[in-house]
């Protein structure tokens, strides 16, 4: 009967033990979520991510990765089996994103919304539906930069060939020419501002000044030519009226108009011989004026051309 009583005793602490570890196991285990499956689809190198990664959406974590294998139909494609919250609705609009967590550079799956639909993603687990990866920022400045590497591979194919020896050559002979044709411009520049300076100097305010003057002198000088073609004008006027007199006294009369023609013939030819020979002298006295009359005996600057 005791033996009895101690083995009732065992198999009731048995039954409790078994009650406490399943409960145990329920309460340490949580709540469990109904999960709903999807297949990332991508042709890139998801280089990091492994299985059980997490998956988050829009930042929270929303489950995990549960395989990741390449495409039997197409091995350019790897596909990313996950796992995530029913109570998560996706769209298809739906991407994914490959980031990496800090310091610690562990890979995970960001889920996002792009925007392009708003129409719901409906989970099937038998047939999971799919999401595209697009590329990440690395994946992008990956692609940039053998972009960049390319083009700077090409420019520097195409400039070894623009530099060639037979190039070199030419560019060399054209430098040398350059430069020599800079050697003899540099002359003629320095003439030119000579040539400049001389015409400043010319039309400065004094010098412009003294060719006004010039000019107001030239007056007189341009009447008295006028003067004398008019002199002589009316003498030829005065000889034709007298050789063409038919008078009777023609003769006598012809020979005071003669005498008279002929004075003032004589008086318009000096005026005429000055002119000429101040002209001669100095031609450039018709812009410039009559050269200043030569000092006398006693007036500063006198020479009487004897040696001292």
């Amino acid at each position: 009967m005791e033996n009895k009583s101690h083995a009732l005793i065992a198999g009731i602490f048995a039954l409790l033990l078994l009650a406490a570890a399943l409960f145990a196991v329920h309460w340490l285990g949580g709540e469990k979520k109904e999960i709903d499956t999807y297949i990332v689809v991508t042709d890139q190198s998801v280089n990091g991510l492994n299985e059980q990664a997490q998956v988050r959406y829009r930042g929270i974590r929303v489950g995990r990765v549960s395989r990741i294998r390449i495409d039997g139909g197409d091995a350019n494609n790897i596909l990313i089996t996950i796992a995530i919250d029913h109570a998560i609705r996706l769209t298809q609009g739906t991407v994914a994103k490959l980031n990496y967590q800090g310091v610690t550079g562990l890979a995970y799956l960001s889920l996002m919304e792009s925007g392009s639909t708003g129409q719901p993603l409906l989970p099937d687990n038998k047939n999971p539906p799919h999401i595209a990866l697009i590329p990440s920022l690395l994946d992008e400045l990956g692609e940039s930069g053998q972009a960049t590497l390319d083009q700077a591979r090409q420019l520097m194919t195409d400039l070894d060939a623009a530099f060639n020896a037979e190039n070199r050559t030419h560019l060399t002979a054209t430098l040398g020419n350059l430069a020599a044709v800079s050697a003899g411009m540099k002359p003629a520049l320095e003439n030119l501002n000579l040539t400049l300076l001389q015409m400043r100097k010319v039309l400065d305010d004094k010098n412009a000044n003294n060719l006004s003057a010039a000019l107001a002198e030239a007056g007189p000088l341009l009447a008295d030519v006028r003067a004398a073609a008019g002199a002589v004008q009316r003498a030829a006027d005065k000889l034709d009226a007298a050789i063409g007199d038919p008078a009777s006294g023609g003769a006598a009369a012809l020979i005071p108009r003669l005498n008279e023609a002929a004075g003032d013939f004589s008086t318009t030819v000096r005026q005429l011989n000055r002119v000429l020979d101040i002209l001669g002298d100095s031609p450039h006295s018709l812009v410039l004026g009559a050269p200043a009359a030569p000092p006398g005996p006693g007036e500063p600057g006198f020479t009487d051309g004897k040696e001292p």
